[in-house]
């Protein structure tokens, strides 16, 4: 008995298409408000200042301004102190 039916059934063409993850603006870069900031799945980055997270976990500016990425030290659930990427967006100094 075959296993597979006779010509009409393929094994190929499973694969997804990209999802254009990552870092959209980098750090001292000019950003506009509503400008999208990070692409993410999860949590790698947070929001800081200036910034909000929308529900695909998209990082996105709410204010015109510099982005801004910086390290915190965070209390996690279990009160494990880890480190943390935030981003922020600041007014331009004078």
């Amino acid at each position: 008995m075959a296993h597979t039916k006779a010509k009409g059934s393929t094994k190929l063409g499973r694969e997804s298409q990209s999802k254009r993850l990552g870092v959209k603006l980098f750090g001292g870069e000019k950003v506009k408000c509503g400008n999208i900031l990070i692409r993410q799945r999860g949590s790698k980055w947070y929001a800081g200042v200036g910034v909000i997270k929308t529900g695909d976990d998209t990082l996105q500016a709410i204010k015109d301004g510099f982005v801004k990425f910086y390290q915190k030290r965070v209390k996690n659930f279990n009160n494990k102190v880890t480190q943390k990427t935030f981003i922020s967006v600041v007014e331009a100094d004078k």
